[in-house]
Formats: structure tokens, C-alpha cells, sequence
């Protein structure tokens, strides 16, 4: 790594931390334990690296747990796929091995393919009408997730996925003809990707950086945040702000160990779902300014679009939406965009 580039990651994490203190959630003190009550130990698995307003978050919420229940209830959280890849762990909390997760909803479209939905490009004009539609349906997704085991407690956001590369400037999708680009496992992505040209190559987010720096692809598409987090900046020359995918963040829990909880126990645990959608939103938010300026930091050349190279973006991953939804129906889509 550069002296650059370390010293953009170090100011980086700084401001991660600072972001996450913004959006820590205000503890919700109702006492719920009993002298007989047992210990309750839950799992949280999760990719969000430490330092970052996801993890501050989740620590909060251990936290609010803890508090809440007179220090029976204990939320153990292992940070930065500890546990293993997205769907890895997701595969083990939708068995129970795992209580709680927190990830995207790319990871939750492995178990419940119409969760896809969400990272069709382009699919919402902006954060507001995506705030909107999301909170909309809150009841409709935790509908569908619990017919795949999981209960869903709150929703947050990775954010607006773009395209990083190495020794190419992505302006038009013909920049990315025949490049072999890392595609985040799912219908929706390598699909997208296909439609831009390239050649996508699933690969887990614990593998990309080594894909990155082997040569095995030359570039991605994700979130400034989660570039810098997981470390990926290192390998790439170029950012392009295509923006094409916004991409929530999903909290759930194992639906057997929340039907096992008490009903007082579920509230602590649940708490405000719509003050902690905002709350999440806002950390993220927060950040998104002094994370381009750092790619500057880090020697990275960051690409804005115009209105006209924007526009062949949108165009080339139109008929992606239609795709899915021949594949998998209107569901959450159709009721996405009927709360735009």
C-alpha cells in the first residue's frame, strides 16, 4: 500500500467512527427481567467491518439489550464476516445456528429471490422516494421473509453502489466490454453486469480484495463506504459515480428464536424500527462527501457522469427489470414502485 493510500484509510476509519457517534441509537431503558428469567446469549453475524455507523449501530443495540433486561439478555456481535461471507452466515441464522444478521439485500435474494428487488438498477429517482417506499412495505418484507424463517427487525442501508476498476476509466458501458468485473452473488448483479458488457464473476465479499490484487477481475461495483471499510481501494486506479444500484441493509433474526421470546423481550429487541431505519440511513449518509474527497487522497481518480453518459447507463440496464420480473413476478416490486 502507498503512504497515500494508508494515510486516506487512516482518516478514513477516523471519520467512520466519528459518522457512527452521529448515529448511535438512544438507548430504550423498559426493564423486562425476572429474578427467574435465564441468561439469553444471541449471535449477530455480520460483514460491516468494525468502525463503521453499521457496527456502531449494532453496538447500540447490544446495548439497548442489555440494559433493557437487567443484563440477562446479551447480544454477542462478531464484526466483518468473522463468522464467514454474507450468505454463509445467512444460510446459518435461517438454520438457527446463528440468532440475529445484519447484511444486504443482495445476501437475503439467496433465500428469498424476490429480495432482488431492491438492487434492480435505477430503480429509485432518489434516497427520499427510496426511504419512502422502503418503509411503506416494512410489513410486506418481513412478510415474505418469514416465509423463509426470518423475522425482520429493522432496515438500513449500504447505499448507492458504483464501479471501481483498475487502469480503466468507466465513462460509457463500452469501457466495460469484455472486462472481467467481481459481481455480488445473485440474479439482479451478474445480470446487470451482463447488460453493461462485462464478464461478471461471483466472487463472496471476504474474497474480493485477493480476486482484485491476483488479477482474477479488474474491478466491482459498490459503495464508496464499503470500498474504503473493506479495503478495496487499494487495488483499483479509477471510481466512476455510475451509481446504478441502491442497496438497503437488512437486520433479522432467526423466526423460531423470536417466536421463543417473550413478548415484553420481543419489544425490547424490536424497539422502533422506523427511528432506527433513520438513524441508520443518516450514519451512512453522513459520510458520503469526505469518502469521494478521500479517493483523491488515496491517488484514485473519481469519475462524475453527465446527464447524456448517465443516460446510457440507464438505458443499456433497462431491461433488467423486466427480466426479474418475468422470472420472479411483480411482489415487492410492483408495491416498490407503487410507494415511490
Amino acid at each position: 500500500m502507498t503512504k497515500a493510500k494508508k494515510s486516506a484509510f487512516s482518516t478514513t476509519r477516523r471519520r467512520f467512527l466519528a459518522g457512527a457517534t452521529g448515529a448511535a441509537v438512544t438507548p430504550f431503558l423498559i426493564r423486562t427481567s425476572k429474578a427467574q428469567d435465564p441468561e439469553l446469549v444471541l449471535k449477530l453475524a455480520t460483514p460491516a467491518p468494525r468502525g463503521t455507523p453499521w457496527y456502531s449501530q449494532l453496538k447500540a443495540i447490544k446495548k439497548e439489550a442489555k440494559a433493557g433486561s437487567g443484563d440477562r439478555i446479551k447480544i454477542k456481535a462478531y464484526p466483518g464476516s468473522a463468522l464467514g461471507d454474507e450468505i454463509s452466515t445467512l444460510d446459518s441464522c435461517k438454520r438457527g445456528r446463528i440468532h440475529m444478521w445484519a447484511g444486504t439485500s443482495g445476501a437475503l435474494a439467496s433465500k428469498v429471490p424476490t429480495m432482488g428487488c431492491f438492487e434492480l438498477p435505477y430503480l429509485f429517482p432518489s434516497l427520499s422516494a427510496a426511504d419512502k417506499a422502503i418503509d411503506a412495505i416494512f410489513n410486506d418484507i418481513d412478510a415474505e421473509l418469514q416465509k423463509a424463517g426470518l423475522k425482520l427487525l429493522f432496515v438500513s442501508e449500504n447505499g448507492h453502489r458504483s464501479i471501481g476498476m483498475k487502469g480503466v476509466g468507466v465513462k460509457s458501458p463500452k469501457d466495460l466490454v469484455g472486462k472481467k468485473v467481481r459481481a455480488q452473488q445473485g440474479f439482479v448483479h451478474e445480470n446487470t453486469w451482463k447488460a453493461l458488457g462485462a464478464s461478471p464473476v461471483p466472487i463472496p465479499v471476504t474474497e474480493v480484495l485477493t480476486s482484485l490484487q491476483n488479477g482474477v477481475v479488474e474491478g466491482f461495483d459498490n459503495t464508496p463506504l464499503f470500498t474504503f471499510a473493506g479495503s478495496w481501494y487499494q487495488a483499483i486506479t479509477d471510481f466512476t459515480l455510475t451509481e446504478h444500484c441502491y442497496q438497503p441493509g437488512f437486520v433479522v433474526m432467526h423466526l423460531d428464536t423470536w417466536k421463543g421470546l417473550s413478548k415484553a423481550d420481543q419489544a425490547l429487541i424490536l424497539n422502533d424500527p422506523a427511528k432506527r431505519a433513520k438513524e441508520g440511513r443518516a450514519g451512512v449518509r453522513k459520510l458520503g462527501p469526505a469518502l469521494i474527497k478521500n479517493f483523491g487522497a488515496a491517488g484514485i481518480k473519481v469519475h462524475k457522469l453527465n446527464s447524456g453518459e448517465l443516460a446510457a447507463f440507464k438505458s443499456a440496464t433497462k431491461g433488467t427489470h423486466a427480466k426479474f420480473k418475468s422470472k420472479y413476478g411483480g411482489g415487492l416490486l410492483d408495491k416498490l414502485k407503487k410507494n415511490m
